[in-house]
């Protein structure tokens, strides 16, 4: 692992799928489908958090609290200093699933699916920045948590730079990894996460796609996102097509797309007034933002701790928790 001092799940993203030209004759065989649909009750949430460690651990209770009349699904385990984590666009708690065992020890170890994704209400807004950080306000409110430390991976990571200038006594230290920098279009490499954010497709068509397609390009997205493939197992692809396939999931990614504009303008060009401790871990075959990225994002923020992981691309967190956790965890006790 390098240091400098000098200074983005559902793995796999739906919006990325093709669309081939015959699908438009299925069309209301696919609204049909959405009808039933609509008129099924909620998922339920399942009683336990059950991790793909690779070594046995035991499964943890999924909590859930009302905050502005959406259930939010969460973990908290441990007690001391407060740490949040929070998962990227599409994503879920299960990206977190190597630092509960490894910061709860330490930490009260919080982490929660926001609202739109994973086990989370799926509830009809814009998900724009505000409202997003009414949600998480609302959420340390529910569990009485008055300031913490926010770990944020991808566009969590926009969400804690956020919170950061928004709501700067809610936070203690910051935790950016691989995530979110200005000018994101002109950043981002992989050509799945670019196809996703480019794509005009209206929503019943993504979410045709996604129904019939979806677990074809589950695997390719992956290995974007994920530098050692031989950690792709079988169990983790059927588990990524199983969250992608979660009702109601694709309204709220195509909404928090459309907000990419907003936290460019309202929060990128004052990334360099945080005056948090901030700590930027990223993957060294980051192929979504590449190490550069990273790079510049540790020179605009005055102060900040730039770590590279090796061996690691997107979710460095998940290919490599023992660093990342070691890391996190020397950072949080340093911090004044």
């Amino acid at each position: 692992m390098r240091q400098s001092f000098n200074w983005s799940s559902l793995l796999a993203h739906p919006l990325a799928i093709p669309y081939p030209p015959w699908t438009r004759g299925l069309f209301l065989p696919y609204v049909l489908c959405c009808l039933v649909a609509a008129c099924t009750p909620p998922a339920q949430i399942p009683p336990y958090f059950e991790p793909l460690a690779r070594t046995p651990v035991e499964p943890l209770p999924i909590k859930t609290v009302l905050v502005h009349g959406q259930r939010l699904a969460y973990l908290d385990v441990g007690t001391g200093p407060p740490v949040i984590l929070i998962h990227g666009f599409g994503g879920s708690m299960w990206q977190w699933e190597h630092q509960q065992q490894g910061l709860s020890h330490q930490f009260r170890t919080v982490t929660l699916d926001l609202p739109g994704s994973g086990l989370s209400d799926k509830p009809d807004i814009a998900y724009q920045p505000d409202q997003m950080m009414d949600f998480l306000v609302g959420f340390m409110d529910a569990l009485e948590i008055p300031h913490a430390t926010l770990v944020g991976n991808s566009m969590g990571a926009g969400l804690v730079i956020g919170m950061a200038l928004t709501h700067p006594t809610r936070v203690d230290t910051l935790v950016l990894i691989d995530g979110l920098p200005p000018d994101i279009l002109n950043n981002i490499t992989a050509p799945s996460f670019r196809r996703a954010l480019e794509s005009q497709a209206p929503w019943w068509l993504v979410s045709f796609g996604n129904w019939l397609f979806g677990g074809l390009v589950t695997d390719s997205v992956l290995k974007e996102v994920i530098h050692n493939h031989s950690l792709l197992t079988p169990a983790v692809l059927e588990r990524s097509n199983r969250n992608r396939r979660r009702p109601g999931i694709i309204k709220p990614l195509m909404a928090m797309k459309k907000t990419l504009p907003l936290w460019e303008t309202e929060f990128a060009p004052r990334i360099k007034d945080i005056a948090h401790p901030t700590m930027i871990i990223w993957g060294e075959h980051d192929q979504v933002f590449p190490t550069a990225v990273g790079a510049a994002l540790h020179q605009s923020i005055r102060g900040s701790t730039f770590v590279t992981i090796p061996q690691a691309g997107h979710m460095p967190q998940w290919e490599r928790p023992e660093l990342v956790n070691r890391s996190l965890i020397e950072y949080i006790h340093s911090s004044p």
